[in-house]
């Protein structure tokens, strides 16, 4: 497995897919043709179908056009056969002659991957156990905790890495609720955030928890949608969970930094476990593995924080992602707005409530969190590719 650094990634929304991932490749394409003349970027499948509205061709024109002239081909009905989010790259010299050509996928999370043994595109292998029922097993064996796995496999550098998310993370939910206004794009949706902050603490202490916990995700999303400095956690479109779950807790139950630390290196065992056996694109796999996937990370590294055992972690996160299996990705206008903010919301709740049930249970349970992964996986593959951030099915097909 890769290192966290490769899924806790720190850039703007709106979607680690469709700006961070396509950013990253055109940068890498530069710096080898920083001296051609003209640029063609060809955009492919769920890449080129909700590709405006995710602002690929802003993300990609940004880093090429100060060196040279770009054309951008949009082909959202044809899909390339490794990934549904496809990229060509071509420069040319000033006679149009191709000088380069590079065929590149962005497959979640801001990760690209040139096809080949669905490898990310050169990252270090940091970890050697890759499921999840091998590293609880490492933890058990050896009288150890998932993020003291993380410390061994990334060494003490790490925890300042770690510590720069959280910040960014913190500083995210508290940008969110203070606010207001319209999120940009054609739906002219009103910022939520705020609004659910100051009301949240009119209530009694039970509906108080819930109402922040859902104002904590609501602004982290928000400031996504507005093009925001965010945390992939594990992507752009699901950043709001963790940071809800980790700032209500840290507020509310008064955490240290350290123990918020060790929370976010456990939730990132678990999504890192799901990014090498399955997928966290919406375009691969669905919602699921989005918003799923980063459920499974808050209900752990709540877990992790009331103290849970090894097994009561890896339950709380087979519950935080089973809940969610078949779930689509089917963004109205190619918006990373409606559904996926609200999904953030309740995923923040779920996890909370994740914790809860694997703490009162010893631990053991029928269904492996890597048994689970497997299924969402297949389950992904299976959803017809209208459901998988094409914005041609589902909700995204209503007149809203």
């Amino acid at each position: 497995m890769k290192s966290l650094k490769e899924l806790f990634r720190i850039g703007k929304g709106p979607s680690s897919s469709h700006t961070m991932g396509p950013q990253y490749a055109a940068k890498l394409f530069l710096e080898r043709n920083a001296g051609a003349k003209s640029f063609e970027v060809t955009l492919y499948g769920s890449l080129a179908a909700t590709g405006k509205g995710h602002q690929t061709d802003t993300a990609i024109i940004e880093v090429l056009s100060p060196a040279a002239p770009v054309e951008i081909i949009w082909r959202p009905s044809e899909f390339l056969p490794f990934h549904p989010n496809g990229m060509r790259f071509v420069a040319k010299d000033d006679k149009g002659k191709t000088i380069d050509d590079w065929t590149v996928y962005s497959v979640g999370g801001g990760a690209i991957s040139e096809g080949k043994d669905n490898a990310t595109y050169d990252t270090p292998e940091v970890y050697e156990i890759e499921t999840m029922s091998e590293i609880m097993k490492w933890c058990y064996d050896n009288g150890r905790s998932y993020w003291e796995y993380v410390d061994i496999a990334e060494g003490p550098e790490i925890w300042d890495y770690l510590m720069t998310v959280w910040k960014t993370m913190q500083a995210a939910v508290e940008r969110g609720i203070n606010t207001e206004g319209r999120l940009p794009g054609p739906l002219n949706l009103a910022r939520k955030a705020a609004k659910y902050y100051v009301k949240a603490s009119g209530y009694q202490k039970n509906l108080q928890t819930r109402g922040l916990v859902y104002s904590y995700a609501l602004a982290v999303s928000e400031e996504n949608a507005s093009g925001g400095i965010i945390v992939t956690a594990p992507t752009c479109g699901a950043c709001g969970v963790l940071p809800a779950v980790l700032y209500h807790l840290s507020r509310g139950h008064h955490f240290s930094d350290e123990k918020i630390l060790h929370a976010i290196a456990t939730a990132g065992i678990v999504g890192n476990v799901v990014k090498t056996n399955a997928s966290i694109s919406g375009a691969d796999v669905g919602c699921q593995g989005e918003v799923g996937v980063a459920c499974a990370m808050a209900s752990a590294a709540a877990c992790q924080l009331f103290g849970g055992s090894p097994s009561q972690i890896e339950y709380a996160a087979e519950m935080g992602l089973e809940h969610h299996l078949g779930m689509t990705c089917d963004p109205v206008c190619g918006l990373v707005q409606i559904p996926c903010i609200e999904r953030n919301a309740f995923a923040a709740a779920r996890a909370l409530d994740s914790n809860i049930f694997a703490s009162f249970s010893d631990g053991i349970h029928r269904v492996s969190f890597d048994k689970v992964i497997n299924v969402m996986k297949q389950t992904g593959h299976d959803l017809p590719s209208l459901y998988k951030e094409t914005s041609e099915g589902g909700l995204a097909a209503m007149n809203v």
